[in-house]
């Protein structure tokens, strides 16, 4: 019997190894504080691994680390494609498809245009837009992986990701209290609340916090601002080509291509789940395989950025994301009441 060592591996994954590992590690530590404290895991992992950026430096722990932001993170957010199905995009009739296309497009381009009033780059506010419009810290990590580098990419991605967490976590009490004020329905609820909150989980908690329709609807809204990652990442890939309203990456950039392979993956997974081929603990698997994905890549993100960067944003960029959210409550429930 031999046993298997670091040393019997290729010589790719022994230097990858450490930093991957050190990134799971992270991963684990961030799903247990959640699980045992009820905060977003993706803001744990965030701050454990801005904690531990000395990891990112120079040493066995750099390329791992790197590999977990970049590569890591693509495998996760293909993998999202088996939470959708068709038949759960139209089993709401025509006004929900509806209205998450329209607001999610709405939402993306108030934000460009916000982001460059007050002073920042395009791709900023088609990153935070993207994030606020989606699914959240998710949405902000796919359009990173797809958009063209920048200097200051991966602290607009931690950002943003930080930002988007903790406004779902606030939407997540205070949505509920709207709803109950403005005295919706279960079924209209869960299309506010759906339509609205940030991300996957927080949705889920403040559906089901209501009523149990309230709940199923307010998820399956929420999957199809998932499915729109797709369309999104293309429309945004191909405006960077071109150059189109500034959205466009630093000149020496090779450009992204069209279609990312995740985005690839990402659609062929949602037709093949939408055929029902996928045996169902394949998908509970898939879907947990994503969630640790996307936790230990934010980990790698995390500890890539220094404290001392993050701190230097100042107060236009939170008053961007407070805006955008507050934008896309206003456009949902003003769409739901002009649909009546």
């Amino acid at each position: 019997m031999t046993t298997l060592t670091i040393g019997g591996l290729p010589a790719r994954a022994r230097a990858l190894f450490p930093g991957v590992l050190a990134c799971g590690v992270v991963a684990a530590a961030a799903t247990f504080l959640s699980e045992h404290y009820g905060a977003p895991v993706m803001l744990f992992a965030l701050l454990l691994g801005m904690a531990m950026n000395f990891l990112s430096a120079e040493g066995p722990c750099a390329a791992g680390v790197g590999f977990t932001g970049r590569e890591v993170l693509r495998i996760g957010v293909a993998l999202l494609g088996l939470r959708i199905t068709i038949d759960q995009v139209t089993a709401l009739g025509w006004f929900p498809p509806l209205l998450v296309v329209g607001t999610v497009a709405l939402t993306i381009v108030a934000s460009v245009i916000a982001a460059r009033l007050f002073g920042f780059k395009g791709l900023f506010g088609l990153l935070t837009g993207g994030a606020t419009a989606i699914c959240g810290a998710s949405a902000a990590l796919a359009l990173a992986a797809a958009l063209p580098n920048h200097p200051l990419k991966e602290r607009a991605t931690l950002f943003t990701v930080i930002g988007v967490s903790a406004l779902s976590t606030v939407a997540m009490i205070a949505y509920p209290m709207i709803v109950h004020a403005l005295d919706l329905g279960p079924s209209q609820a869960g299309i506010f609340l759906g339509g609205t909150i940030h991300d996957v989980a927080q949705v889920v908690g403040a559906g089901y916090s209501i009523s149990r329709e309230t709940g199923d609807a307010a998820t399956l809204v929420k999957l199809m601002r998932v499915a729109m990652l797709l369309p999104v990442i293309v429309v945004a890939v191909m405006i960077t080509r071109m150059g189109i309203g500034g959205l466009e990456g630093a000149a020496s950039d090779a450009r992204p291509p069209l279609l990312p392979w995740f985005a690839v993956a990402f659609a062929i997974l949602v037709v093949i789940n939408s055929l029902g081929w996928i045996p169902k603990p394949v998908l509970v698997l898939g879907n947990d395989v994503s969630r640790w994905c996307l936790v230990a890549a934010i980990a790698g993100i995390g500890m890539k950025t220094q404290l001392k960067e993050l701190a230097t944003v100042g107060i236009k960029p939170i008053l961007l994301m407070i805006g955008e959210s507050i934008f896309l409550a206003l456009l949902v429930l003003l769409l739901m009441r002009w649909a009546q």
